[in-house]
């Protein structure tokens, strides 16, 4: 049973998305269940939890949360559209970057962290096979049980004869991984922690549970925390009210992959910024945002469950963490620049279906994922490695090292 206090916060909810779709009676039941398990966490915590724990629970609940549960999330019907979902350009641009590094590795394996819908898996081993350099084996880190079901689908239906290279991970490999690890959109996803500055000042933004809906608490933030932000931006220089997040888990989770990989690169794919960029005064509200039904909004707090929770990445921590942890920093660049690098104009001027049908998608997708004002330059392409030799094609035609 969802106890009524639950069910009285839906129509508060769905009065604070207004020029949002209205969830379904379906939709609705389920982010009531969702709420009330928050809420009750919420309770057991004392009254307020801080936003990466609210974050993780919206996200990952088992069975509840958005990438947990059994909702369409990815293309044209679900939230958001991702690289993969536009096409195979991206993969085959990839595919192109990932051959040399293999061929110096040897009987090398392929990890992809967080699948999505299977489509770069599928597109990835797809063209690596084309080009003569499969991974010995195709490794999938993927938590949610949902997701792992249509991703075994696609690549059953999209690439049966390349399915037995393919093994799902619950964890990361062991510490003698060799080979490339792939991370598309996965460390926008992870929770973070949201602070306000007042006065000078860096508080903590927890949430709580007040008049049937989840609400904003500001709380000193701890000294370890407050001592970490005043090295990223100056506290004193914004104004009053300033908002913005810090991926703490991103962090953690790279100095984890570090720690696994013996020999080989990691790539990074994600829309972020630089720390100087994050960090701006004059990007006051943080960089949060809300993907439900392809709409994006800035309330975290409403549809709990049905839709999307994402923070830009602050590249300039990962390139810390990383070296910090032994990495090389290899590269880091706009997506546009990475793909022109690995001969995305190339691939579309010989197409596969010499459809013009075909021709017309093609162009329809580089503009996507190339124009500034769409995928282009919002988001970055990072590599780290560790002992590697080969230089990486895709920053050959520009590197923003020294942006970070």
């Amino acid at each position: 049973m969802v106890d009524s206090h639950v069910h009285s916060s839906l129509g508060q909810a769905l009065s604070a998305t207004r020029g949002l779709p209205l969830p379904g009676a379906q939709e609705l039941a389920h982010s009531a269940a969702l709420t009330e398990l928050i809420r009750h966490d919420i309770h057991d915590a004392g009254g307020q939890v801080d936003f990466a724990r609210f974050m993780q629970l919206a996200l990952y609940a088992p069975g509840l949360g958005y990438y947990s549960a059994g909702l369409n999330k990815f293309g044209a019907s679900g939230d958001f559209v991702t690289a993969p979902e536009l096409g195979a350009l991206f993969a085959r641009c990839l595919a192109r970057q990932c051959v040399p590094l293999m061929q110096e590795l040897g009987n090398a394996d392929l990890l992809e962290v967080g699948a999505g819908s299977g489509a770069l898996a599928a597109d990835l081993l797809r063209e690596l096979e084309c080009l003569g350099q499969l991974p010995r084996t195709y490794y999938i880190l993927e938590l949610s049980a949902d997701l792992r079901q249509r991703q075994a689908q696609r690549l059953a239906q999209q690439v049966p004869n390349l399915v037995a290279r393919v093994q799902w991970l619950d964890t990361l490999p062991s510490p003698d991984f060799r080979g490339i690890v792939v991370a598309n959109e996965v460390l926008d996803a992870m929770p973070v922690q949201r602070f306000c500055i007042k006065d000078g000042v860096a508080q903590c933004l927890h949430v709580a549970w007040e008049n049937g809906e989840f609400v904003w608490r500001a709380v000193p933030a701890e000294a370890a925390l407050s001592r970490m932000l005043a090295t990223r931006l100056d506290l004193a220089a914004v104004a009053n009210g300033y908002i913005s997040e810090i991926n703490l888990q991103a962090e953690a989770w790279l100095r984890s992959m570090a720690a696994v990989l013996a020999h080989g690169v990691i790539i990074l794919v994600d829309y972020g910024y630089g720390r100087t960029e994050y960090y701006h005064p004059q990007r006051s509200a943080g960089t949060l945002r809300c993907h439900y039904h392809h709409r994006a909004h800035d309330n975290p707090l409403v549809l709990a469950g049905l839709q999307d929770i994402t923070s830009h990445v602050e590249f300039t921590a990962m390139a810390e963490a990383a070296t910090d942890a032994g990495l090389t920093l290899l590269g880091y660049t706009s997506q546009a620049a990475f793909l022109a690098a690995n001969g995305i104009a190339q691939l579309a001027d010989t197409p596969q279906d010499p459809d013009p049908r075909r021709q017309i998608g093609l162009m329809q997708e580089i503009k996507k994922l190339t124009l500034p004002q769409e995928m282009g330059e919002l988001f970055k392409v990072m590599a780290l490695g560790r002992g590697m030799a080969t230089p990486m094609v895709g920053f050959t035609l520009q590197d923003w090292r020294g942006r970070l």
